[in-house]
């Protein structure tokens, strides 16, 4: 939100009080307490009127400092709010004549108490960024509304990303951001995942603790400086070093929850029956046996809305007239191999049965004047589970009982996106505040359920909506797109923006959700939804059965199917990864590369983990530019070599996309294609690229460490680990010594 209008003066109707000094400062059990007055005291008649501040400087944990801005503090409590961790840490404390200082690891917060109000966040004997005279700021409206408004200083250079799944340029300098859940589709300054968190390469990122609406003017109203505000009495930001991206989302993702990790099986191909085409059993049992003919390897079948009958979503009732034996289908399935999910959503339509029973139980959100909060914009008469009601939670989490029991495996779990605020949730929640927030407790409800009968590391959804802490419960897609390039292009930016807001998994739909791709479009999608985390052929009003497009399309969904299942030992791996420490598995190139400056705007490339570069083609003709990072990159599939820093221009038929290994990397490949969970470790092949003459590389593949070290022309690999230990069943091969790339195959047995 705007208040200025330019340097000087103010937006008309608009006030801002601003801190001037500090008056004075306490501390105790690690937090430090600063009053500072809006206007100069320069003699006792100064203290006779406000208004005050009360900033509380403390600390989470290490590399981790918050500042709570508080105006008036007789407010009610205000629910809900994000669950935190908190280590106990304990900050060190100190005050002089000129500074009052709170250091939390290598991180510091410097308040100046003599002279013009200052806030600096220090590390590693440098200025990450401050607040000074005017940052700080109670802002009222023309309308009387009450914001706090803080604003941070950019450095000429930094960069901002994050905030959210964000469909415009990665970049957020420039951008006006407001933090509100909408159902906006891809093609607009709205976001399905909006995440009050960014980050710089700078060498910190900033959590603004508020679940409801955030405005954030990245170098957009003060153009050197990132703006945010809230419509609140009482509002805590967190800033946090690194220092590197990855550092930072570390320790973000450790105060906010780190993704699961989802079943290996859901890294495999989903084929969907796609949203309002018509299918039934035949059609979907059409689909399979044409998959499997065509040798297309496939793990999960998707069954989208009208598995359910219309006007009665949800009622989680299978459509007898096109499903007369769900049970039996199910079975069938299964007995194929496969993996099955269904899609759902938090909305009871009128016609449903549920709606009755749900109101009589007090289930269903309700109006100020007690009834049942209904429009027709999704469904007839819908009304929204009330899921902060634990009862309701209970009632919602039974339906889908029911359906696990079936066999269902798993949930798309669509919508949460347009919560009303003229209601009254069953908790008191602030309305405000719960319009981002329901899409938490509605993922984490059904997550619960799914990990609960599914077992640990089982669970896994297909999540439109989120907000902060939601990466806790993955997989995430990128909600409702076009069949055009544009829409392929802002798809990836989504993802990648979501990337470095703190979610480790992504998806998208293969071809674009609205229209029909050309067969030419569908192939470049296919290269980059294989080469995503997850990968899933959905549609609107067409199906996404590959030979429905042309010929050509099954030999390239057959060849990057097999790709990405060779490349499961690295892939789940990087998953690992994401679950330990919360770095994506789809990564910006910033992220890998911080000191790069020609990374820092690259969004139409990524690294998938950390050692594959893939550049998706947006052309039916094959052209594309990618930017080469420092050192000998080597093709993956042809084996040749570019070295960069450097841009390249490269033409690609529909079986080829830029898919390039960082120089130095053991890339684990595996001996299946043809499923993604099976044995990673047995019959895998180290690819080394770029080894140096006595280099020593450790590569983890599911239980198993490998140490590769290159002797001369000479590759070694070992392997061992004392609770699962194995052996070498064969030996080394090597080939192109001289140019450091080898390819050692490994036979491993348990002893």
């Amino acid at each position: 939100m705007k208040f200025t209008d330019g340097y000087w003066l103010l937006r008309e109707g608009v006030t801002a009080a601003h801190p001037a000094e500090v008056l004075d400062v306490t501390e105790s059990d690690g937090v430090l307490e600063i009053h500072a007055p809006t206007r100069p005291v320069r003699s006792r008649g100064d203290l006779l009127t406000g208004p005050v501040l009360t900033i509380r400087a403390h600390s989470p944990m290490p590399d981790v400092v918050g500042l709570t801005l508080t105006h008036l503090t007789g407010e009610r409590s205000r629910e809900p709010a994000f669950g935190l961790t908190d280590t106990d840490t304990a900050p060190r404390i100190s005050l002089d004549d000129r500074h009052a200082t709170l250091t939390s690891g290598s991180l510091s917060v410097r308040v100046s108490r003599s002279g013009p109000w200052r806030v600096d966040f220090l590390a590693e004997g440098r200025s990450l960024t401050s607040s000074g005279p005017k940052g700080l700021g109670i802002m009222r409206d023309a309308s009387g509304a009450h914001y706090l408004r803080e604003q941070l200083d950019l450095g000429v250079g930094t960069t901002v990303h994050g905030l959210g799944e964000r469909f415009g340029p990665l970049v957020k300098n420039g951008q006006t951001v407001d933090i509100w859940n909408a159902d906006g589709g891809t093609a607009t300054e709205q976001a399905y995942k909006n995440v009050p968190f960014y980050l710089t390469d700078a060498g910190y990122g900033v959590f603004v603790d508020h679940p409801g609406r955030v405005s954030f003017e990245v170098g957009s109203e003060a153009v050197s400086r990132v703006q945010f505000s809230a419509e609140t009495q009482e509002l805590t930001y967190y800033v946090i070093h690194g220092p590197t991206p990855k550092e930072i989302l570390r320790k973000y993702t450790a105060l906010t929850g780190r993704p699961a990790l989802p079943p290996v099986w859901s890294f495999g191909l989903w084929l969907s029956t796609s949203f309002t085409t018509s299918y039934d059993e035949e059609t979907v049992t059409s689909f399979i046996e044409g998959m499997r003919d065509r040798e297309l390897p496939l793990s999960v079948f998707h069954f989208d809305c009208f598995w359910m009958r219309e006007f009665q979503w949800c009622d989680f009732t299978w459509d007898p007239r096109v499903f007369p034996d769900p049970e039996g289908m199910l079975a069938r399935l299964k007995a194929k191999g496969l993996h099955v999910s269904v899609w759902i959503n938090p909305y009871i339509a009128q016609r449903s049965p549920l709606f009755a029973e749900g109101r009589a139980l007090g289930h269903l959100l309700r109006r100020p004047d007690g009834g049942v909060w209904q429009w027709d914009l999704w469904q007839p008469g819908m009304a929204l589970v009330d899921f902060t009601s634990p009862a309701a939670r209970d009632w919602y989490a039974g339906k889908l009982e029911a359906l696990l029991a079936q066999g269902v495996d798993c949930f798309k779990t669509d919508f949460g996106e347009r919560v009303p605020l003229d209601v009254e949730w069953s908790d008191g929640s602030d309305p405000e505040r719960m319009h981002n927030h329901y899409t938490y407790l509605y993922n984490r409800t059904v997550f619960d359920v799914l990990r609960k009968h599914r077992g640990e590391g089982e669970a896994v959804v297909f999540g439109r909506s989120a907000t902060a802490g939601s990466q806790q419960f993955p997989v995430h897609w990128g909600g409702d797109s076009e069949a055009t390039y544009a829409s392929m292009a802002e798809s990836l930016r989504g993802g990648l923006s979501l990337g470095l807001s703190g979610f480790g998994f992504w998806s998208h739909d293969i071809g674009g959700f609205e229209g029909t791709p050309t067969p030419a479009l569908f192939k470049r999608w296919l290269a980059f939804g294989l080469l995503s985390s997850h990968s899933r052929l959905h549609g609107s009003s067409s199906y996404r059965v590959p030979w429905l497009f042309d010929e050509e399309s099954v030999a390239v969904l057959r060849h990057f199917t097999r790709l990405k299942l060779r490349l499961m030992p690295y892939l789940y791996e990087a998953a690992r990864v994401a679950h330990e420490e919360g770095t994506p598995v789809m990564r910006a190139m910033v992220l890998e590369f911080p000191d790069d400056p020609g990374c820092a705007h690259l969004e139409r490339q990524y690294m998938l983990g950390p050692d594959l570069l893939v550049a998706p083609v947006f052309s039916d003709e094959g052209d594309v530019t990618h930017y080469v990072p420092e050192g000998t990159w080597t093709h993956y599939v042809t084996g040749r070599t570019v070295t960069g820093p450097r841009w390249v221009r490269e033409r690609h038929d529909a079986m080829s996309v830029p898919l390039l290994v960082r120089p130095g990397a053991v890339l684990p490949v595996g001996a299946h294609a043809d499923r993604p969970d099976y044995a990673h470790a047995d019959g895998v092949t180290l690819r080394t690229y770029g080894l140096e003459r006595g280099a020593r590389v450790t590569v983890r593949v599911g239980e198993v460490t490998f140490t590769v070290v290159r002797e001369g022309d000479t590759l070694r690999a070992s392997c061992g680990d004392p609770v699962a230990p194995w052996a070498l069943a064969a030996g080394d091969r090597l080939a192109h010594a001289e140019a450091g790339t080898g390819f050692l195959t490994l036979e491993l047995d348990r002893w």
